[in-house]
């Protein structure tokens, strides 16, 4: 049986229009790519940067659901579940 992410009904945010790693910016550094917090919004850098806000946010809040804020992009993903769990364009 396939794995089911249940942190869904935590989705308040589904897009942003902050476009900057606002952490890594206050350390004047860079980041590769940002996503998104679908429960309070904050913007952080992905794993690929070598801050990882994001997960460090996830760390903090416990917020689980998380989606890409690059262009093109609208994967969701939960970090509880590990796993890709939609499309925010759906």
């Amino acid at each position: 049986m396939s794995k089911k992410c249940h942190h869904l009904n935590q989705i308040k945010i589904t897009n942003t229009d902050t476009h900057v790693c606002e952490e890594c910016v206050k350390m004047g550094d860079t980041w590769v790519h940002l996503r998104l917090c679908m429960e309070c919004g904050n913007v952080g850098c992905c794993d690929s940067s070598k801050n990882k806000h994001a997960t460090k946010h996830f760390r903090h809040s416990n917020h689980p659901v998380m989606r890409s804020i690059e262009p093109g992009e609208t994967w969701m993903w939960c970090y509880v579940d590990e796993m890709i769990v939609g499309d925010a364009a759906a």
